[in-house]
């Protein structure tokens, strides 16, 4: 008895521990909960534009898997254009100044565009490196006014729910100054919708996927040389990645379910009172660090 009274203290002790443990455990866990629901995943990001690069496709396929292209690719002579210092200097600063030139407007003419222009410019986003040279792109152009209101229906509607619950106050305060909003009046005017996709996988002869590497990354390349093919032909657009429209408008305009939305370009003239925010762009040493 004796023994057992001394040891109580003890055991008093231990049981404290014990509750303390619990309650700390408890307390983490809760404050976890806590901390997930007051900072949630982003809801304004669209899952056609994650990058699905890193994941690997079905097992379908096996590793060492034949993808379709030339065993051995025959390499040809090749003779790049070579320009004086001085010719290259020139060149770079005039190809400088008129990227330079280059807004994003989103008050746009319904003026006819030439479409070998549009053909062109296409062509010249085609020339773009891919990886594998898989070249994972499709390039759809909307000209047809039904199509076109039809985006824009699909695109306000969406972008309207994104202003309003999903990009959060500060992404909204940001664009305010920028004078932006869900209402995308260039969808019906601009002449032309340019819409490129990411091909996430092809298709192989047998029906089997095709990987294609680094399609993210290959299709952002082939925009920005479209970007530039179109200031370089005297055209104007703003880069719009409609955010939660991919399926709907990938079922509008029929594309498989391998092609994912990327940006959808309006391109067109300006209109004769457009306006765009009076931007300016940081310095070269700003941008670039020479090691």
């Amino acid at each position: 008895m004796a023994l057992f009274s001394s040891l109580t203290p003890v055991f008093i002790a231990i049981i404290c521990v014990l509750i303390g443990v619990i309650m700390k455990k408890t307390n983490g866990e809760k404050e976890k909960r806590g901390t997930t629901s007051k900072h949630p995943s982003r809801p304004w990001v669209d899952e056609d534009l994650k990058d699905g690069t890193d994941h690997p496709l079905e097992e379908e396929e096996g590793e060492e898997e034949w993808q379709g292209l030339e065993e051995n690719v025959a390499h040809v002579p090749f003779t790049g254009e070579r320009y004086s210092e001085a010719e290259m200097i020139k060149r770079s600063q005039t190809f400088y100044e008129l990227l330079n030139k280059r807004r994003s407007v989103r008050f746009l003419s319904d003026e006819p565009v030439p479409r070998e222009v549009i053909d062109n410019v296409i062509r010249t986003a085609g020339t773009s490196p891919s990886g594998a040279h898989t070249e994972p792109w499709t390039f759809v152009v909307v000209q047809d006014p039904y199509l076109k209101h039809k985006i824009r229906e699909i695109v306000e509607e969406e972008e309207e729910i994104n202003y309003k619950k999903r990009m959060g106050d500060r992404w909204v305060n940001d664009l305010k100054r920028l004078r932006t909003n869900w209402i995308k009046e260039y969808l019906d005017t601009a002449p032309y919708l340019i819409l490129i996709f990411k091909q996430v996988y092809g298709r192989l002869p047998n029906g089997k996927k095709k990987t294609h590497y680094y399609n993210e990354i290959s299709v952002s390349i082939a925009c920005g040389i479209l970007l530039a093919a179109l200031q370089n032909a005297g055209l104007y657009t703003v880069t719009s990645t409609p955010l939660n429209c991919g399926p709907q408008l990938r079922e509008l305009l029929q594309r498989p379910a391998n092609e994912k939305l990327l940006l959808l370009l309006p391109v067109g003239y300006p209109k004769k009172d457009a306006t765009v925010p009076a931007l300016s762009r940081k310095p070269l040493e700003d941008i670039m660090v020479v090691m």
